[in-house]
């Protein structure tokens, strides 16, 4: 077991920790960003449609380029991969494109593969994530990752990032029923440690996060300012509250009296 550290609180006697991806442990807006406008550019070239719609078919997917920030609604980096298909048919649709659903299907698995080869050019990791997870491991917790991402695109990201041996289990969204902030996820890794919800923390970037480890019943859920969330959202609803994933720190417990 370890005691974690999140400013002045100390959190003791984790075993589990479970982390969202994306703006938690990877850069946000740098990621969706550059798959948003690949799925929107792809679109385009299919349907012949002039490249003025990428901005368009970006922000109904959940990409404000203007801004350079995801829609805090999202629905892209909140929820789960149809959610953002669907937006992307419907701008189609009002176009007077019907039946695209296929097509998009297409695009988004193109897109992926694309991604895929391109790495280094989407997956920029918060300063302190990879530390933190090596850490983590090196002690003893076991680490989970619960994302709205699907498992395969989050088990390529943390390989890239070296972390394959530190991440014991992802938890993807087309694994569980509810996605966030129901505790399907949670639930699901606490199933596969045998582990208490006493012994367990998340940490996340968004008020959903927060909320699916307040409705598991964990020890304790972290609120992390580089993604979604504000600090005066996070603080009505947890203690734990800081700028970044750096400001987590990790101490393996001593049962030295």
């Amino acid at each position: 077991m370890v005691n974690i550290q999140v400013g002045d609180h100390t959190i003791e006697n984790i075993e589990l920790a479970i982390f969202d991806k994306d703006g938690t442990i990877i850069e946000l807006y740098h990621y969706w960003s550059k798959m948003v406008y690949f799925r929107a550019l792809f679109i385009c070239k299919r349907l012949g449609l002039d490249n003025s719609h990428i901005k368009g078919l970006s922000y109904a997917m959940g990409v404000d380029f203007d801004e350079k920030k995801l829609k805090p609604e999202g629905p892209v980096g909140l929820k789960k991969r149809e959610i953002v298909m669907k937006e992307a048919i419907n701008y189609l649709k009002d176009l007077g494109f019907n039946d695209t659903e296929n097509l998009c299907i297409e695009v988004f698995n193109e897109v992926d593969a694309y991604s895929q080869n391109h790495l280094g050019d989407f997956i920029k990791p918060i300063d302190g994530a990879v530390e933190l997870l090596r850490n983590l491991a090196y002690y003893g917790c076991k680490v989970v990752i619960a994302t709205t991402d699907i498992s395969i695109r989050a088990k390529i990201a943390m390989e890239f990032l070296g972390l394959e041996n530190c991440v014991h289990l992802i938890v993807g969204a087309e694994m569980v029923k509810r996605q966030k902030p129901y505790s399907d996820q949670i639930e699901f890794a606490l199933n596969v440690f045998n582990c208490k919800k006493d012994n367990a923390i998340m940490v996340g970037d968004a008020l959903i996060d927060v909320e699916m480890g307040i409705n598991a019943g964990l020890k304790g859920s972290i609120g992390l300012l580089t993604g979604f969330g504000t600090y005066d959202e996070f603080i009505r609803i947890t203690p734990y509250v800081v700028n970044d994933i750096s400001q987590i720190k990790v101490k393996k417990v001593s049962y030295e009296k």
